[in-house]
């Protein structure tokens, strides 16, 4: 919103200076004097420009250089307005946006006269349509969840609301999800947030996230709370608890809620102070290996009187994977379902090199976790989720081809909800209040509004998933196969996915594992999280660290405030105990 009045403000100013010559040629000598005034404030400007410090554009380039800041606080509405091309935007380009609006409003989503997609880049996938389609079934397809350790378990529909807490979401947003949820009968995810009473409101089927900060259930010291736990898990709305061990945006790094978005409300709901970030610990203090982390998975199950209990990770070392189930499989403890989330997951903000460079892009995560449970026997027993850019039927059915049972969606999800992928989530500036705590802004949200067009989005993307099923000759999921997504790996040829990749067997592993999986298979160890054997190659050369005493500095009681990098401040040097990117100190 302060980018149009930037742009509005600049033509206003110009519209001014013209004006002003012309009424000076035809009106008398008043009009001189405005051409004074404005003489004097840009020679001030000036005079300020050439004598600050802080940027050099402006010391070089006095008034001149003011353009360049303008015109970077403006760049992406005039990079997504007027240059990007559909299929060009990204997280989720102009198409994808605007398909999920449509499918909001209830209105048409169809587009005219082909795909702009380069059908034949290497990369490009495609799924097989039969020559015999069928009719696409009425009813939605559901998926129970629930192992044989089980007493309650649940049908889950094939796309639902991934984890986003109320904090990170405002209450609207939560509202209005949960309001949709509710309509179309499937699952809203609460995030590790805590459960709300904005959770509760409408009566959907909730699973309650509950991550290393056991928010909503936890001691004065940030340790579990069995007592808080099992009355909340008992609600009747509380279908299933999911442990998130990890998340897709910023795997291996804890969460932050930032200060100023820790309200009185949701330091009651998360049981912590106000005034200071809310930060969840990179891992749980309950468990710290994968039996540990099953005897976990025992207690909150009997605590939750036998409702499903799921882990939900980003896939990092192929030895931890195989160490859950070595855990699984050495305390006879089952994991109901397992959520596996992509390393281009992003409803949380992170680091830059985070976002980009650490994690297991989605595909190769879930097809590792399937083949896991496979080759261990296990996955009869275990459910699959997809979490991470599921947006549309394709993306729905393609996961599923590739391993998962049903998916999780987030950002399709806040943008039915009225989000614009503006990318201020973290900086409690949302424009359309969808991610801000900001009283002003979150009343833009009408509950019963967005909820409809929450409930509008789902309902048409599980459908045209059934259509696309049906347009491939199938009932249902459960006869989709590898063969029918390809993939093109040249410019000559296509494979498909049966015969692209590996593809375990059941217990394959504990029989005879094929040498590209014995070696990680005999090194995973139920006692043990990461590659923890030694190795005679690939050893990088030995660090030493080595700690620096240094004298006390003034400087190091400076305060680091969370601000915009762009913002005019007077830099100071960062305290010596900061470890976070954003200028704080770690816990």
């Amino acid at each position: 919103m302060m980018r149009i009045v930037v742009i509005l403000f600049l033509f206003v100013l110009a519209a001014g200076f013209v004006l002003t010559a012309l009424l000076a040629g035809t009106s008398g000598n008043w009009v001189w004097w405005i051409l004074v005034a404005l003489t004097v404030v840009l020679l001030a400007v000036g005079i300020r420009d050439v004598t600050q410090k802080r940027h050099a554009i402006l010391r070089n380039f006095p008034i001149l250089g003011h353009a360049r800041y303008l015109f970077e606080f403006i760049r992406p509405e005039i990079q997504q307005y007027f240059i990007e091309r559909n299929t060009d935007g990204t997280p989720y380009n102009r198409d994808t946006r605007s398909m999920i609006y449509a499918r909001a409003k209830g209105v048409d989503s169809h587009k005219a006269f082909g795909t702009e997609l380069q059908v034949n880049e290497v990369g490009h996938e495609y799924l097989l349509h039969s020559s015999a389609p069928v009719a696409p079934v009425t009813d939605q397809h559901r998926v129970r969840i629930g192992s044989s350790q089980c007493t309650q378990p649940y049908e889950m529909s094939l796309l639902n609301i991934s984890s986003m807490s109320f904090g990170s979401l405002s209450a609207n947003a939560v509202l209005a999800m949960n309001k949709g949820a509710a309509m179309g009968d499937f699952v809203h995810e609460t995030g590790e947030g805590g459960l709300t009473k904005y959770h509760l409101e409408h009566g959907a089927d909730l699973f309650w996230e509950t991550g290393s900060g056991y928010f909503g259930c936890r001691t004065p010291e940030g340790r579990f709370d069995a007592e808080t736990f099992a009355q909340k898990a008992n609600l009747p709305q509380v279908k299933g608890i999911t442990i998130k061990m990890s998340q897709g945006a910023k795997p291996g790094l804890g969460g932050v809620l930032p200060a100023a978005k820790v309200t009185a409300e949701i330091s009651e709901a998360r049981q912590v102070p106000m005034g200071q970030d809310c930060i969840s610990p990179a891992s749980h203090p309950e468990f710290s290996t994968p039996r540990e982390l099953m005897g976990f998975v025992a207690q909150l199950r009997e605590l939750a009187q036998g409702k499903p209990i799921g882990i939900k990770f980003c896939v990092g070392s192929r030895t931890d994977v195989m160490a859950i189930c070595k855990g699984m499989m050495e305390t006879g403890v089952l994991v109901d379902f397992i959520t596996v989330d992509g390393a281009e997951g992003g409803t949380g903000a992170a680091p830059l090199e985070y976002e980009d460079h650490v994690g297991t892009p989605l595909t190769e995560g879930l097809m590792l976790v399937h083949n896991v449970l496979v080759g261990a026997g296990l996955r009869t027993e275990i459910r699959l989720a997809a979490a991470g850019k599921v947006a549309n039927g394709s993306d729905i059915v393609k996961r599923m081809i590739q391993g998962a049972d049903f998916t999780f969606a987030a950002r399709s999800m806040m943008m039915a909800t009225g989000c614009i992928q503006a990318q201020k989530c973290h900086t409690n500036h949302c424009p359309v209040g969808v991610a801000t705590q900001n009283k002003r802004l979150q009343r833009a949200i009408d509950v019963e509004d967005k909820g409809h067009r929450v409930y509008n989005y789902h309902r048409l993307t599980v459908s045209e998933a059934a259509q696309i099923m049906a347009s491939m000759g199938l009932q249902g999921p459960d006869q989709l196969n590898t063969r029918m997504l390809r993939r093109r790996v040249n410019l000559q040829s296509t494979r498909s996915y049966a015969s692209l990749f590996h593809w375990l067997e059941p217990g394959e592993l504990l029989n005879d594992a094929p040498p590209s999986w014995k070696e990680d298979w005999e090194e995973a160890d139920a006692d043990h999280f990461g590659e923890h054997a030694a190795i005679r190659y690939g050893k990088p050369h030995s660090v030493a660290l080595k700690r620096v005493d240094r004298v006390s500095d003034p400087h190091d009681d400076t305060k680091a405030p969370r601000i915009d990098a762009k913002n005019s401040i007077k830099i100071e040097p960062l305290p010596h105990d900061v470890t976070r990117p954003e200028g704080k100190p770690g816990s």
